[in-house]
């Protein structure tokens, strides 16, 4: 079989899986690869612009190549050993009620594994120090001057910076489940951005420098923790005001009718959470921009003109897959 088809098959499972289909229950059945491809892809190129003049030339002329691959570990995620664990992290795991997980589970990788062992920290996933580890890989990239290792390497840091601002990849009750208010996952990262992004101010000035890079991403990783509790609450206290039938709607998408929240409720419960998704959205355009930045200035701040008229080609493995051998690797409200 081409590539062509391969690529085309997992499209298609990829679509099918991240939209689904009413199913006959009280809940919406839908499905979210992470603010959705949607909101992954916005988050990529409008971070292109917070580059300065050493870097946006490269990163501009392949644009289209940084937002169309932001979507690629999700793509891999439903079929690769590995890749579901770097998406998120549930740090109210190691804790009991009332104590600060930031104040006891160790930032550095080594200490943390000492602590939990390394296979406790995978099934509860591992994306600030994935995160960390993507950063020296595109570190190394500058200093190689590997045109195809920077723009796959910096469409996926992409990738893992918008994950790390998503307050339900910070909690065990990622998608409400424990709560009886399942399905709010795609809710608040693919529904809301969709129905209400074209409203943000998403023009967040230029990338910095990162001095403590794993500091900074535990800081995200903070922030997006510390409004689980908001994004829950909030979504429990307006369903009080709303009848089954006024919370959900029906939507065509394509081929399919889909039960999903409606844009009443959705335009209330946006409304109610003030602008958090647009901050998380704004923040993560900015830490995208400054992760880049920070590795080609880490890597000794090299010219790039010299590869600027390069061709490249990227490692068709690492999306091309045998569909009718694909076993889900990833979490509930994602399947």
């Amino acid at each position: 079989m081409t590539h062509f088809k391969y690529i085309s098959l997992l499209l298609v499972v990829v679509v099918l899986l991240g939209f689904g289909v009413y199913n006959g229950s009280n809940q919406p059945h839908v499905c979210t690869t992470t603010w959705g491809f949607f909101g992954h892809k916005k988050i990529n190129r409008l971070a292109v612009f917070t580059l300065p003049p050493e870097l946006f030339p490269l990163y501009k002329k392949h644009i289209d190549f940084i937002t169309d691959h932001s979507v690629d570990p999700d793509k891999r995620r439903y079929a690769v050993e590995g890749e579901a664990e770097r998406h998120y992290i549930d740090i109210d795991h190691y804790v009991k009620p009332g104590e600060d997980p930031f104040e006891i589970v160790p930032k550095h990788w080594n200490d943390a594994v000492a602590k939990y062992t390394e296979d406790t920290l995978r099934a509860y996933g591992i994306v600030p120090w994935h995160l960390n580890l993507m950063l020296y890989k595109l570190t190394d990239a500058f200093k190689e001057k590997n045109l195809s290792k920077i723009l796959r390497l910096s469409a996926e840091i992409g990738h893992y910076v918008g994950d790390a601002h998503v307050p339900l990849h910070t909690t065990e009750n990622y998608n409400g489940q424990l709560t009886n208010q399942k399905g709010i996952h795609g809710f608040w990262e693919s529904r809301l951005p969709e129905l209400f992004s074209e409203d943000y101010d998403l023009f967040v000035g230029q990338a910095k420098v990162i001095e403590k890079p794993l500091d900074e991403i535990w800081d995200i990783v903070k922030q997006s923790h510390y409004a689980v509790d908001t994004v829950l609450g909030f979504e429990r206290e307006l369903t009080k005001q709303f009848d089954s039938d006024k919370k959900y709607s029906y939507e065509q998408r394509g081929a399919v009718m889909m039960k999903t929240y409606s844009k009443e409720f959705s335009d209330a419960y946006h409304k109610m959470m003030g602008n958090m998704v647009e901050r998380r959205m704004h923040s993560a355009i900015f830490y995208v921009g400054s992760f880049w930045f920070t590795a080609w200035h880490n890597a000794g701040k090299p010219s790039l003109k010299d590869i600027m008229g390069e061709e490249f080609s990227i490692d068709s493995s690492n999306y091309i897959v045998d569909t009718t051998k694909i076993k889900i690797k990833a979490r509930e409200h994602e399947n």
